[in-house]
């Protein structure tokens, strides 16, 4: 019997384990993927304290694991498929087995939201990509489409712009208007060529991602723009699927908590992006992981499983 199953190792998973730890309660994280989460594609991290011009995603994810091992943390590489109550504790189904916990923390982030379109799934990994970091310097001197109208897809545009031949920003608005420093620097580009007021209908190609068909949103107007590569970035989802049907969500699929990160269901706690939260960054998602863990000890105080 675990104290304590974390699942999802991005920073608000290790934050709470490396707390749970050095509260001396046994526990595991399971990750099915690579560690680090969303911040993994992040080029630079400049708005984490302590690292004085910014720091890699990659470089920040390593440095809180070395941390979390050192502290005797367990890791283990393992996808949990189902999490169901069991007298007052909890019964995870997993890739490896059965474990039994008396807390869970999800700590599993948030996915990117696809677009919707004919073609797209069947060409993911094929051209259709949501991580520019991952995936741009496969689509070197080629033409390639940025499709989103937040700050994101403005970041990925210019990061881009250092591998491709030409990167079109599909804007869904007249103009980019949240940050006076993007449409400066769009403007300093020669590379980057807005198409403003316009949606992404569907993607061509067989085997790979040949053009998208575009469509004016005022005018209706349809053509074809040529490109190699498609970027998604029109928003995130939760990916809260292993506790839908036991906790709280909100309309879009967040967990909610308190603010001690309790869920509904007694014993779950919830940390970092797949909460309900105002705000989703590397620090906040540690605050997260650190008050769960916390609180999780408090929790287990309580129980006779």
């Amino acid at each position: 019997m675990k104290d304590v199953v974390i699942i999802g190792g991005g920073p608000g998973g290790l934050t709470a384990g490396i707390y749970a730890v050095r509260s001396g309660l046994d526990v595991v994280l399971y990750e099915r993927g690579a560690l680090g989460g969303s911040v993994l594609n992040a080029e630079k991290v400049e708005n984490y304290p302590g690292f004085p011009g910014g720091i890699s995603g990659v470089e920040l994810i390593g440095r809180m694991e070395e941390h979390a091992r050192q502290v005797g943390l367990s890791v283990e590489y393992n996808e949990v498929h189902e999490v169901t109550p069991n007298n007052g504790c909890f019964l995870l189904r997993t890739r490896d087995g059965e474990v039994l916990t008396r807390t869970v923390v999800i700590a599993t982030g948030t996915g990117p939201r696809p677009l919707g379109v004919e073609g797209e799934e069947r060409l993911r990994g094929r051209g259709v990509s949501y991580c520019a970091v991952c995936d741009g310097a496969f689509f070197r001197d080629q033409p390639v489409a940025v499709v989103g109208g937040g700050d994101a897809a403005v970041e990925e545009a210019h990061y881009l712009a250092r591998f491709a031949s030409k990167v079109y920003l599909v804007h869904p608005r007249e103009s980019i208007r949240r940050l006076r420093l993007n449409r400066k620097r769009i403007e300093e580009n020669p590379k980057i060529e807005v198409i403003p007021n316009t949606e992404v209908t569907g993607i061509k190609g067989d085997k790979a991602v040949e053009g998208l068909v575009l469509k004016n949103r005022e005018t209706g107007q349809t053509w074809d723009l040529q490109v190699k590569g498609m970027f998604v970035y029109v928003g995130i989802k939760p990916n809260s699927y292993l506790v839908e049907k036991l906790v709280d969500l909100d309309d879009r699929g967040f967990i909610i908590t308190d603010e001690r990160m309790r869920t509904s269901w007694p014993g779950i706690f919830a940390a970092g992006d797949v909460r309900r939260t105002p705000l989703r960054q590397i620090a906040t998602a540690v605050a997260d992981g650190a008050v769960a863990a916390i609180w999780a000890e408090k929790h287990i105080a309580t129980l006779a499983c």
